[in-house]
């Protein structure tokens, strides 16, 4: 590679077409998508930094991806693991009016857009493989990884990266990364038990059209029938969650019934169909309360996350506000 030809391929916007894939790859490693954007801007910084020391032994993509795994593994040392609600306790009953202990914002694995992470273009089969890897579940699992085996996993079952290219990027050797692999393996075989939520079909989209409508109208008894009985219903950053349709119904006509009146607008978050959840502001209008995230398996709707973190629906593109 020539002087001129590194130049051009260190510039801003030459770097920059590679923030979307490295997004991706720094929320499996983090669970976080705002950690995710601090990490890949530390990187992009770190690479304007070390433009000069860049030689073109390897591909610039390459070394984008070693410098943002050494910043992943700057942030996670010494940290405790992002978990879901359902991992700290027991479900709560559906009587339940104390949400449970407020947790801070890195005690969570926390939700992503789509359009931030997932490929714009390409082969149907490529962008269905990335969006199985952001899954919510697949995300909780890979946080009880060590940092060094998460990265392992993630480079060589997710982005397919080749032993040697991965062990080239971590500094050691092919029979280590294949050791680490099948250590990581083992272990993702043991708490990655939950079924894995489906592609959204036409058929879903007929389950979410009537969805929104008996959320929008808080018909609850209708919105029970789209739940799988054994659905699951989460709140971060409450530890709080429910088990059953039944459950969940009776919750929301009880101390959920704040909920009533709210207007839902769609978007997609961990390959899964969301929305952004808004309550009746007194002041008029709607304002924005949650991001629901739904994990659909079969002909009915698996889970139900609410995120309760209004800064999200800026980093989902959604509105601060709605007008009456």
């Amino acid at each position: 590679m020539t002087v001129s030809d590194r130049a051009v391929s260190l510039a801003p916007d030459a770097l920059d077409q590679h923030r979307r894939e490295l997004t991706g790859y720094c929320y499996r490693m983090l669970g976080s998508g705002f950690e995710a954007d601090d990490a890949v801007q530390e990187t992009m910084v770190r690479a304007w930094r070390a433009a000069d020391s860049f030689e073109g032994r390897s591909s610039v993509r390459s070394w984008l991806y070693r410098i943002a795994t050494n910043v992943c593994l700057d942030m996670l040392r010494g940290r405790d693991r992002r978990a879901r609600p359902m991992e700290l306790g027991p479900a709560s009953p559906p009587e339940e009016r104390f949400l449970g202990e407020l947790l801070p914002e890195h005690a969570w694995v926390s939700p992503i857009a789509d359009v931030r992470v997932l490929p714009e273009h390409g082969d149907p089969a490529d962008v269905a493989a990335a969006r199985e890897g952001i899954r919510l579940a697949f995300v909780t699992a890979l946080q009880h990884l060590p940092a060094r085996q998460r990265a392992v996993l993630i480079l060589c079952e997710v982005l397919r990266w080749q032993a040697n290219e991965v062990a080239e990027l971590l500094d050691t050797s092919v029979a280590a990364v294949n050791s680490a692999l099948q250590r990581a393996r083992g272990t993702l075989a043991d708490v990655h038990a939950e079924s894995r939520p489906q592609a959204v079909s036409a058929e879903h989209q007929e389950l979410l059209s009537r969805y929104v409508e008996a959320f929008e109208r808080y018909d609850v008894s209708t919105l029970v029938t789209l739940l799988h009985d054994d659905a699951i219903q989460s709140m971060p950053p409450f530890a709080m969650w429910i088990k059953g349709s039944e459950n969940i119904g009776r919750w929301l006509l009880g101390p959920g019934s704040g909920c009533r009146g709210s207007v839902l607008l769609p978007t997609t978050a961990n390959g899964c169909p969301a929305f952004g959840q808004y309550r009746v502001d007194p002041a008029g209008g709607h304002t924005p309360w949650a991001l629901q995230v739904l994990e659909i398996s079969g002909p009915r709707i698996a889970g139900f996350h609410a995120f309760l973190d209004t800064n999200l629906f800026a980093a989902f593109g959604l509105p601060t506000h709605l007008p009456a």
